[in-house]
Order: structure tokens, then C-alpha cells, then sequence
């Protein structure tokens, strides 16, 4: 039994390992940004919360590695943001604890990725090697494992975006259809961690973990759809390259509102360029066998629940976009139709300047609302917040107008499908 201590152990990669770890019998402990997260993943789990993005130095590890035998470094971004800093995160940070284990005599395993270079094309692939580099420098035995494009229970990047793309109905988005991708099933990575932890793989060693042949994305994408156990799709409808191009562009604006959407140029990037990795190195380390992408789907059976957030994932920008415009327009036309909207509430003998200043400062509310759901870190609140002003609304009106319940137009039951809408996208916006 080892002391372990894993960064990320809540995340899509560090869950799978930090259960894994606990099955085999090691004493776990937990590192992450979120105490929230962390006890929504593993309530029993003893927890370090700190944001790597600030442990610049190895003396801000050493605390943390008191009676840790070996760190499994499962943190990681996919791109920007901000609360994300890729140099931060993966450079910077790594290359202060890999000191630190080297000091203090704790192993490391590094959790990179398949086609990590300093010249790669995307920053997460170059900040990835820099960390790498820095943990092959800092003199402390170390693995590092680059595992390809991962399939887990869970999704996260490349994965959800797959996903998203497969819950499409009749037809099949697609584009990049023929780049070569290379699998490995989170279980399978998992236990590549465990072997090094028990010492069957010689320490220094840098492997990719793949399976042994490419895939192209289409035959992935159909995988993945027969696998949720949705339809076949009865076409496909390629994208063309400035769709994509204008779809990425969109995502990393959004992204920089703290949205950490699939279809962030990052993921289409990595997506486009292929994701290959050379499984030699790890066969000739003695490391167990990567299954194929057949194997991984039949031994990791898709639930309701993988089906409903495939889904949700899909209609999760349409939702967000709904809510904002129709809470942004409700109080922009509150606004500009004034005296329009006050004269219901004169016609019921509220005074004319009382009813502009309700009126003005509802519309006002709303406004907020609609720029709040925009700004990912306040999304969840503001949905709550519509879901309670329109329980507001709704009790106001009737105590105050309750004509309007009659009226032709609806403006009284027009309240509840947006009321409905603002619950749905509540559980949507939890983050994991």
C-alpha cells in the first residue's frame, strides 16, 4: 500500500484513477480547486483544496507531500480561460512540484498526452511538454504517460464533443471525418498508473498509451452513437471548413465568459490534427494491454444517464442563448415601452410614477439576469433567479391584475414555459 496523493482526483481522469487507486488498497488523498467538487466525487476522501495556478514554487508543494509516497498529476485545462492558465496549470506549476518530489523523495506520475511536442500547434500540446521536460529534469523518479483520445463514463473536451455530435438526431454532423485517432478506455489507463505505482514499470519511462491501430473520426463518431443507443444517423451533413472555423471562433469568445465549451478551437484542432501515439514503447515497458476502441465501448455500457447528458450537452448552448435573448428583450422593450407597460398598472390605480419606477426596475432585472446566465461562474444563480423572479412575476400578476390570466395574448401563462426552461438549465449547469 502506497500514499498517494492525486491532482485533478475529481476531474474525468483523476476520478477514475483516485477509485481505482482506493479499490487496489492505497491510502488516497485528494488535491483540487473545489471543496465542492471534491465532495461531490468522494465524500470519505481526506482533501487538499488549493489552485495549482498559484503553486509556482516547490515550497509551495513540500506541505502537501508530508507523508505522500507518490503524486499521480491528473490536473490539467484544455484551453484559456478564465479560470484556466495552460502555462500556469501544466508548466509552470508541474515543474515546482516535480522539484519538490525531488526533494522531499516522493515519485511522480505525470498524466500527459499523445502528440505533446514544444513545437506542436496548439498551446495545451506545447505547455503539456513543457511540464513533461521540466518533470524529466527535476531529478525525481517519475513516469509519463501520454494517453490517446480517453473514453470514460464521464466526458470532458474531445470526449463530450463526440458525444454531442452523436446525439444529433436522423442526421450525423460531421467534419474532419477521416483523421486518424487512437483510443484508450479509462480503465485501461487506470491501471497503467496502478503498474507504475507497483513498480512494474521501469521508472523514467515516457510511453504513449494507445490502442494499436487509428480509427478515422467517422467510424468513432458512429461507435459512440450505437453505443449511447441512439439510431443510426439517415445522413451525414459535412461542415464545411468556415463553419468550423466560425463555430471554434464562437466557442473561445464564450470560453472567455468561463464557458468551457467541447467546441473550443483546442478540441477542434486536436480533433483535426489526429490523435496517434506510438504503443511500443509501453508493450516494451512491460505495460499491460491497451484495448481497442470495440473492446473499451462493450466493457463500459452506456447508462440512461450517458444518453440524457449527451443530449443535454446538445441542446445546452440553445437553452442558454433561449433564456438570455428572452430576458435581455423582456427588459429592453420594458424599457422602451415605459409608459405602455406602467399604464396596466395605473389602469388598477397604482400612481403613474410608482408604476414607471416598478416597471423600470423589473426591466432592469431582467437585463441583469440575461447578462448573468452569459457569465459561466454566475449562470447557475441566475437561472435560479429567473426561475424565482418568475415566480414573482406570477404571483404579483395575479394578485394585482388578475385579468391578465384571460387575456388573449397569455401574457400570465407565457411566464410558465420560461419558468420551466430556467429549471431545466439548472442541472445542465452544474459543472461536472
Amino acid at each position: 500500500m502506497r500514499r498517494v496523493l492525486v491532482l485533478g482526483a475529481y476531474g474525468m481522469i483523476g476520478r477514475a484513477i483516485t477509485r481505482h487507486l482506493l479499490e487496489q488498497g492505497h491510502r488516497v488523498t485528494g488535491f483540487g480547486r473545489s471543496i465542492r467538487e471534491a465532495r461531490r466525487a468522494f465524500p470519505g476522501l481526506d482533501w487538499y483544496v488549493h489552485d495549482m495556478r498559484t503553486m509556482t514554487l516547490p515550497a509551495d508543494w513540500l506541505p502537501y507531500l508530508r507523508d505522500i509516497d507518490v503524486v499521480v498529476n491528473a490536473a490539467g485545462a484544455l484551453q484559456d480561460g478564465p479560470r484556466d492558465d495552460l502555462t500556469a496549470v501544466h508548466a509552470t506549476s508541474v515543474a515546482a512540484l516535480a522539484e519538490a518530489c525531488a526533494t522531499h523523495g516522493a515519485d511522480l506520475v505525470q498524466i500527459s498526452a499523445a502528440g505533446v511536442a514544444p513545437a506542436a500547434a496548439t498551446h495545451f500540446f506545447r505547455s503539456k511538454a513543457a511540464g513533461d521536460a521540466a518533470v524529466q529534469a527535476s531529478g525525481a523518479t517519475h513516469w509519463i504517460l501520454r494517453p490517446g483520445l480517453v473514453l470514460s463514463d464521464t466526458a470532458y473536451g474531445g470526449t463530450a464533443l463526440l458525444r454531442m455530435l452523436a446525439a444529433v438526431p436522423a442526421i450525423q454532423p460531421l467534419a474532419m471525418a477521416d483523421a486518424a485517432i487512437q483510443t484508450i478506455g479509462i480503465a485501461d489507463l487506470a491501471r497503467a498508473v496502478s503498474a507504475c505505482l507497483d513498480d512494474r514499470i521501469p521508472a523514467g519511462t515516457v510511453a504513449d498509451l494507445v490502442e494499436d491501430h487509428p480509427h478515422p473520426l467517422s467510424e468513432i463518431v458512429a461507435e459512440i452513437r450505437a453505443w449511447l443507443g441512439f439510431a443510426p444517423a439517415r445522413a451525414t451533413l459535412v461542415a464545411p471548413g468556415w463553419l468550423l472555423r466560425l463555430t471554434a471562433g464562437a466557442a473561445d469568445v464564450v470560453g472567455r465568459l468561463g464557458w468551457r465549451s467541447p467546441l473550443r478551437s483546442t478540441a477542434l484542432r486536436t480533433l483535426a490534427d489526429g490523435v496517434r501515439g506510438d504503443p511500443a514503447t509501453w508493450a516494451a515497458a512491460g505495460g499491460p494491454p491497451v484495448s481497442g476502441l470495440a473492446d473499451t465501448l462493450a466493457l463500459m455500457p452506456a447508462r440512461a444517464e450517458d444518453r440524457l447528458a449527451a443530449g443535454m450537452w446538445l441542446a445546452m448552448p440553445f437553452v442558454i442563448a433561449t433564456l438570455a435573448l428572452f430576458w435581455a428583450l423582456s427588459g429592453v422593450i420594458g424599457l422602451l415601452r415605459l409608459e405602455a407597460s406602467a399604464a396596466i398598472l395605473t389602469h388598477v390605480g397604482w400612481p403613474l410614477w410608482t408604476a414607471q419606477l416598478s416597471v423600470a426596475g423589473w426591466a432592469v432585472v431582467d437585463i441583469a439576469l440575461a447578462l448573468g446566465l452569459l457569465w459561466r461562474p454566475m449562470a447557475r444563480r441566475a437561472a435560479l433567479g429567473m426561475a424565482a423572479v418568475s415566480l414573482v412575476y406570477l404571483l404579483l400578476g395575479s394578485l394585482l391584475t388578475p385579468a391578465l390570466w384571460a387575456d388573449p395574448l397569455g401574457p400570465l401563462l407565457k411566464i410558465l414555459p420560461g419558468l420551466m426552461l430556467a429549471l431545466v438549465a439548472v442541472p445542465m449547469l452544474d459543472s461536472r
